[in-house]
């Protein structure tokens, strides 16, 4: 099970979804693999001790085609992590967007997964859709959007859902996916507003659980924590157990 957290606009949760949503499945006793995807890297400098260096980052499988098994580091508590680099950035430019490197990814966890690796992986995606976004997606059995309770991330993922439908006659397959509220405030009359129009927009695709506005969530990654490690009894990690239970239901996991 491969699952891509992806969204083309930036600061609506998507690093903290990944890092949540494997930590609780690691608390269900499923250790997740997560995959930092993202030239920025805030996932791997949450993880506070991933190597720095290019060579021993997801940058080295595309410059040197380095199995997964020898970039991943131990995450306790969630699993492990192929950490990012800067370098990242210089895909597109470098390695151009032919099938041998938009598949690059799916390969990689293909012969991870038939090594023994983890069942479940976790792709924090760079908010951009370009050779690395594509090789989340190519690779993923399905995507999950975060979108932030606000109106201009509603225009946001209708562009997406225009990209996503773009993408299947590529991959010749319709992509799953699933649309998160996150930032969800109940005490402004707007989230509940954006709720209703996604529900309307999106139906049975968007997710029923929203995450809070939460200040445990915004607080953990400062301390190199997940929200159980850092705050397992508040609102956001409660809000991250219920997507778990609910993603797992209707078999998205």
């Amino acid at each position: 099970m491969r699952i891509a957290v992806f969204n083309q606009k930036g600061g609506v949760g998507k690093t903290t979804t990944a890092l949540n949503l494997a930590a609780a499945l690691a608390r269900d006793s499923a250790p997740t693999l997560l995959v930092d995807l993202d030239p920025q890297a805030h996932l791997s400098a949450i993880h506070g001790k991933a190597p720095g260096e290019a060579h021993k980052s997801i940058f080295a499988l595309y410059q040197d085609n380095r199995p997964l098994e020898e970039l991943a580091v131990s995450w306790e508590g969630v699993g492990r992590l192929v950490p990012a680099h800067a370098e990242l950035i210089k895909v597109d430019s470098i390695f151009g967007k032919g099938p041998a490197i938009l598949n690059r990814l799916s390969i990689a966890l293909h012969a991870l997964e038939a090594a023994g690796g983890e069942e479940a992986t976790m792709i924090d995606c760079c908010p951009f859709l370009g050779v690395l976004s594509l090789n989340a997606i190519f690779a993923s059995d399905r995507i999950l959007i975060p979108v932030s309770s606000d109106y201009l991330s509603l225009r946001g993922a209708l562009q997406i859902e225009h990209t996503l439908k773009a993408l299947e006659p590529v991959l010749k397959r319709r992509i799953e996916r699933r649309y998160l509220l996150t930032r969800f405030d109940r005490r402004r009359k707007m989230s509940f507003d954006i709720q209703e129009r996604m529900r309307q927009q999106f139906g049975a695709e968007l997710c029923e659980t929203v995450i809070s506005e939460n200040v445990a969530i915004a607080e953990a990654p400062s301390l190199n924590l997940d929200i159980f490690a850092h705050n397992p009894t508040s609102r956001g990690a409660q809000d991250y157990l219920a997507l778990m239970g609910e993603l797992q239901a209707v078999r998205f996991m």
